[in-house]
């Protein structure tokens, strides 16, 4: 059974809790079935490579790794929101009986 998650591919979020507290990144991947996100520039880790074909070389690489979504809050880029630029949380709105996510504070668009 999938879980449900609050944010979407190339969302910009900003990290609420843990070690990268407070850093802003754009989401790379999501994973509903985990509940698990990737994001760029949060949770770096290293990761050591072997090389698989003739003349590419192995070693130890920093990359993005995965983390729970309840981490992250959406942010809010509309210039009139008080949440301007700070993490919001979302509201749903049905417009031309789509259902489209908005900043629960503004009611801006996300």
């Amino acid at each position: 059974m999938e879980k449900k998650v609050h944010v979407k591919r190339d969302d910009t979020v900003i990290v609420i809790s843990g070690n990268d507290k407070g850093k802003v990144g754009k989401v790379l991947e999501v994973s509903p079935s985990e509940g698990k996100i990737i994001v760029e520039g949060v949770n770096i880790v290293t990761k050591h490579t072997k090389p698989r074909r003739q003349g590419e070389t192995g070693g130890i690489v920093k990359v993005p790794g995965a983390f729970y979504a309840s981490k992250v809050q959406i942010v809010c880029n509309n210039s009139k929101c008080q949440n301007n630029g700070k993490g919001t949380r979302i509201a749903h709105k049905i417009v031309d009986g789509k259902k489209i996510r908005v900043c629960a504070k503004c009611g801006a668009e996300l």
